[in-house]
């Protein structure tokens, strides 16, 4: 059934309150073929997932489609590894638990992030030293010109740091309906990026497992980004800059305890927060809009405020970052 003026708030963990022209839910493939079959192809389309990335400065004049396909299908196993097809509109975080559960890992280290498993290719999320392309296997997609149901491997998406062919050259083009992972029985723990290992210290567990790591990534997230359902945000709201060899080395020389990791192409990838919070912006209220008092990479919604408002925030953080660093942030989340 397609809706018409319907309002978005409770779609988007900003809590921005605008209207799409028309919209439509769909939990198969035949749903959405039905979808596209009878709209109005004048009308842009917009796939909504979990609404945890998505910036909405005004009143949509798109047809949104919301992404309810769901299921967990074990597909194959091995002595060692199982392949796991899961359906696009999955929360991602749900299924991080449940392969925990089963003691199959890989993924543990991205619990809580929010979203949906369709946007997890799209963005190439990941999070303490762990991202989908280290257990992306394939995914199927609806190409909406046609309605032909296409398969993309890992060469295919052209990952990068939070970067897919879905979000470049095929931007619009396909809808995501499942994602095939590969998930590891004799899973290598990886305990090494940021506060994983004190924080299980912390735990004071004697032996060290997939979940473990799921419940101190979990702790970790707790204690230092918002819930959107009490402060509007979609978590972080920039990359981490990666720059060249000749900026890394000014911005050293002005600030030498500067985090930083280096990258394979010999570039420097910068730590988004510590700029943001060295400028002076962490904590600071604009409006009803600000920087998150313990995370300076989250912006949030203090309650009343425009995707509008936020965006114009970000956009002073952007400007007085480059004025300050000679650095050049990027949103990591998407505006409309």
């Amino acid at each position: 059934m397609i809706e018409h003026n319907i309002s978005l708030k409770p779609y988007n963990t900003f809590g921005i309150d605008v209207k799409a022209k028309s919209f439509g839910r769909f939990r198969s493939v035949d749903e959405l073929k039905d979808l596209l079959r009878s709209r109005d192809k004048e009308i842009p389309l917009f796939i909504l997932g979990g609404g945890s990335n998505v910036l909405l400065t005004k009143d949509l004049p798109y047809f949104v489609l919301k992404n309810e396909i769901s299921g967990i299908e074990l597909v194959n196993e091995t002595e060692t590894h199982v392949v796991l097809k899961v359906g696009s509109g999955v929360e991602w975080h749900s299924f991080v638990r449940y392969t925990v559960e089963k003691g199959w890992g890989g993924i543990e280290n991205m619990s809580l992030i929010p979203g949906s498993v369709g946007a997890s290719p799209m963005q190439n999320i990941g999070a303490y030293g762990a991202e989908i392309k280290d257990t992306f296997v394939s995914l199927e997609a609806l190409r909406i010109d046609t309605l032909e149901m296409c398969t993309f491997n890992k060469e295919e998406c052209r990952f990068g740091y939070r970067e897919s062919v879905f979000k470049r050259a095929l931007k619009d083009q396909y809808v995501i309906v499942s994602v095939s992972y590969e998930l590891s029985k004799n899973p290598k723990i990886n305990t090494t990026y940021g506060a994983i290992q004190s924080e299980i210290e912390v735990m004071g567990v004697n032996e060290v497992t997939v979940d473990t790591v799921s419940q101190a990534v979990m702790n970790i997230r707790r204690s230092k980004l918002p819930d959107p359902n009490v402060l509007g945000n979609a978590g972080s709201f920039f990359k981490n800059p990666v720059v060249s060899k000749e900026v890394f080395d000014e911005l050293l020389r002005n600030y030498p305890d500067a985090p930083h990791y280096p990258q394979e192409s010999g570039e420097e990838k910068l730590a988004a927060g510590w700029l943001i919070e060295k400028a002076g912006w962490k904590g600071k209220r604009i409006g009803n809009c600000g920087v998150h008092e313990k995370q300076a990479l989250v912006l949030v919604n203090y309650g009343g405020a425009s995707g509008r408002e936020i965006y114009d925030l970000s956009t002073a953080i952007i400007e007085d970052i480059q004025s300050k660093f000679g650095v050049t942030l990027e949103r990591e989340v998407n505006i409309l």
